[in-house]
């Protein structure tokens, strides 16, 4: 089944196309990996699809039907954006891990916290430890984890291995590649990492605004 389709979809800013012409089919339980030159329009191309930007040309259909025409908290619940730079707020790490229960109207599941958390090898007491004294890859194993409280169906994950050293980087891809055997999301990853790119099944390329599918 196909769960995201985009059609000649370019977008532009200040006259400038960032990205042209791409055109982009994504089935459900893809593993669809993204690389190409910093400035070519990778990062862009996955804000569109995570509603952040619209498009100025083509359409971006999701399981058929058109962007525009869905709610967009709802579908921020189905489509999660991993960013770069982990963004973690308020004190502490239960804040964070609580806060998708919270804007649901549901109850935090704290078995589900402690359970993702075993995964990336982060102690329960570190559940009240505050977010200002993390380290850069404790911050992107909650911020990660945080996105994975309640499972999307697809999820996008933008260069998030980037500047994590190697402990870190394999502690964060062994939850990536749990995550996809155990539930089957659909995943779409930007990244540089020559290991993941020459590991990746499902391949495509973004340099100068344009899209190439090369496996």
């Amino acid at each position: 089944m196909t769960l995201l389709e985009l059609s000649g979809v370019g977008f532009a800013a200040n006259d400038h196309a960032i990205l042209q012409d791409v055109n982009l089919t994504v089935e459900a339980d893809d593993y669809l990996t993204i690389t190409g030159p910093s400035g070519g329009g990778k990062s862009t191309l996955l804000k569109l699809i995570a509603t952040m930007i619209s498009p100025t040309a083509g359409t971006i259909r999701y399981e058929g039907k058109d962007l525009e025409t869905y709610d967009p908290i709802m579908y921020r619940r189905e489509v999660s954006y991993c960013f770069q730079q982990p963004t973690l707020f308020g004190t502490d790490v239960l804040e964070n891990l609580s806060f998708p229960a919270l804007i649901r109207g549901k109850e935090f599941d704290r078995n589900r916290a402690m359970e993702l958390m075993d995964y990336v090898k982060l102690q329960p007491d570190m559940l009240n430890h505050p977010v200002n004294e993390l380290s850069g890859g404790e911050r992107q194993r909650v911020a990660l984890i945080r996105n994975l409280m309640y499972l999307p169906k697809l999820l996008l994950l933008d260069e998030i291995s980037t500047g994590l050293d190697s402990e870190n980087k394999a502690i964060v891809w062994s939850l990536i590649d749990r995550l996809k055997a155990d539930s089957g999301v659909t995943l779409i990853s930007v990244t540089h990492d020559e290991r993941e790119i020459a590991d990746a099944k499902n391949l495509a390329r973004v340099e100068n605004g344009h899209l190439e599918v090369v496996r």
